[in-house]
């Protein structure tokens, strides 16, 4: 179910709006139209869709329109054209054209905003920053309390709730940004690139932080970056802008697999592929491999040379299949069980990285089925998918002939 909704949205600031709308009906560019009427065309013809719980980040190089698109959510950019829908109550309201009412209502219960610079107010403690949108609902002050003090428990940084922002280092003063919209219970988060200002360890952190405290509350995360590293490692999803058009929408692996264009194939072409593709992405499927129909299903020969086989039941399934096996089969990569017997083989699932993958080749060296969340056997994986897989964005894939079967 789509949470934010952007339908053919443009944005254009300028004295003559509607004047720039019919130069891009024209087909003319944004330096052209800003050249002959002093419009800027910030966003033109942005469609998008955020499911519930879903992190989906805007990235683009600085001026691509990402968080012009961004502050259209909660209504601080308005619309030029198009409709801005959020899903509020199990309906779709038109932020670009509801009252004043139901943007209030909107902002208080429903979005809350992380901003690049933290935007704390220097006159009030932690415990008052983090309160001051409850404060704003007219949440009494017992129960304010009480779930600011929940909230920055959550952070870690309860002992701190009676200091004022400029006792904190950076990265605290962006957790207490972070919890501050976390108080409000709002479904949807918008954060427009939070943790840029801040050192690259400090960075990391907040991001893990931010996973971590995503994986309990399941919110729908609108986040901008310009750094692809950030936007891979957080996003479910990710919308690629340039010049004020999403230009590529897709998961991380679609991004990095396949470029829409030039400009996308720059920003992944120095990615390491480790970071992101799955064993799903570079697998042979069994649909490649020679097969043996035998009298309790079947056997298939994992490498060309016949060295290697597996037995399947009727089902697809390989024999003595373990009920359960612990392979990574979520976006936690932080777990140590990467792969499981079978036989003398590492079973992995479609959904183990392709660095955890070759952990688990490196056991036994020898071709690794791969196995789905059902137990059917989806396709191989050996050290020349491992390359391949390595390899694609920095030269040519090893042909067949480089097979060495194992």
């Amino acid at each position: 179910m789509a949470i934010i909704t952007f339908d053919h949205i443009d944005v254009v600031f300028g004295p003559t709006p509607k004047k720039a709308t019919e130069m891009l009906d024209q087909g003319k560019g944004r330096d052209e139209i800003f050249k002959t009427t002093q419009n800027l065309v910030a966003v033109h013809d942005a469609c998008l869709e955020v499911a519930e719980g879903q992190i989906c980040v805007l990235m683009g190089l600085s001026g691509s329109g990402k968080s012009s698109l961004l502050r259209c959510v909660n209504g601080l950019n308005k619309a030029t054209r198009g409709r801005m829908k959020v899903c509020h109550n199990g309906e779709d309201v038109d932020v670009s054209r509801c009252d004043r009412k139901m943007l209030h209502d909107l902002r208080t219960h429903q979005i809350s905003m992380v901003f690049q610079q933290f935007a704390l107010m220097p006159w009030r403690t932690v415990r008052d920053n983090v309160g001051f949108g409850l404060e704003l609902a007219h949440v009494d002050r017992a129960e304010r309390d009480r779930i600011v003090d929940e909230k920055l428990s959550m952070v870690r940084l309860l002992k701190w709730a009676g200091k004022y922002p400029h006792q904190l280092s950076g990265g605290m003063q962006q957790r207490v940004g972070l919890v501050r919209a976390l108080a409000t219970e709002a479904s949807i988060l918008l954060m427009d690139e939070p943790f840029s200002a801040l050192d690259p360890l400090i960075r990391e952190h907040l991001q893990d932080e931010l996973l971590q405290i995503q994986s309990d509350l399941k919110k729908t995360i609108l986040f901008v970056s310009h750094d692809l590293d950030e936007a891979l490692k957080l996003g479910s999803l990710i919308a690629i802008m340039e010049a004020g058009r999403i230009v590529q929408i897709g998961t991380p692996e679609d991004i990095v697999t396949n470029p829409a264009n030039d400009y996308v194939r720059r920003f992944v072409a120095s990615m390491n592929p480790l970071k992101v593709l799955s064993c799903a992405s570079i697998m042979r499927p069994v649909s490649l491999l020679e097969k043996e129909k035998t009298a309790t299903g079947a056997v298939v020969w994992l490498d060309p040379a016949g060295r290697y086989s597996l037995a399947l039941d009727r089902d697809g399934r390989p024999d003595n299949l373990p009920a359960v096996w612990p392979t990574i089969d979520t976006d936690d990569l932080t777990g140590t069980a990467i792969a499981a017997p079978v036989g003398s083989y590492q079973i992995v699932s479609p959904k183990t990285p392709i660095r955890a993958a070759v952990e688990a080749y490196y056991t036994t060296e020898k071709p690794m089925p791969v196995v789905d969340v059902d137990g059917r056997f989806r396709g191989v994986i050996t050290i020349r998918e491992i390359l391949k897989g390595v390899l694609q964005k920095i030269g040519p894939a090893l042909n067949d002939e480089d097979e060495d079967g194992r």
